[in-house]
């Protein structure tokens, strides 16, 4: 009876020592254990169009913006002119390059857009948001950086309606006593 059990825990030292070394019968490493030192292929592939343009909608408050990334010297369109005529504060152009200066891609890229609706502030904020989701399209090694930053997140607050019987949304009229 000891020599089934010796036998046994023989047996299973062997195994744990096959386990051990991840080789078949033939001394052969398995394929998909002998390529695990190579790093795994992006989860996500590359979406660009014909013209060799990433495309991408970003949206704000009630802005929506319509934005076309392309390789190039950083020049930035909207609905026709250059960004420092079109959003004439520093600190919208700010907001706009905030992508870019996140994935460290400055001037390395060409973006053309369209906005509409809203005002400046939320185009602005609209034209992140495509540009953000237009670079992780190009580059998608680039979408953990610009996620962490919080880009890639459309901000859902929008203007509240307003109800009758009140002056604004939730403003009552001033009350009378008498």
């Amino acid at each position: 009876m000891s020599d089934i059990i010796s036998a046994e825990a023989q047996d299973s030292r062997q195994s744990l020592a096959d386990l051990g070394s991840m080789k078949d019968a033939e001394g052969n490493v398995p394929a998909s254990i002998a390529n695990s030192n190579n790093p795994p292929p992006p989860i996500r592939e590359q979406e660009i169009d014909a013209h060799g343009r990433a495309y991408a909608t970003g949206k704000r408050k009630n802005a929506i913006a319509r934005v076309w990334l392309k390789p190039g010297t950083g020049k930035i369109i909207v609905n026709g002119k250059d960004q420092t005529v079109y959003f004439a504060r520093p600190t919208l152009r700010l907001v706009i390059n905030q992508p870019f200066d996140v994935a460290e891609r400055r001037d390395q890229y060409d973006v053309m857009c369209t906005v509409v609706g809203g005002g400046l502030s939320g185009q602005a904020g609209a034209v992140k948001h495509g540009i953000s989701v237009a670079l992780t399209r190009y580059e998608p090694t680039l979408r953990t950086v610009v996620k962490q930053a919080g880009f890639l997140t459309r901000d859902p607050r929008v203007v509240e309606r307003k109800k009758y019987g009140k002056a604004k949304a939730r403003r009552s009229f001033q009350f009378s006593k008498r």
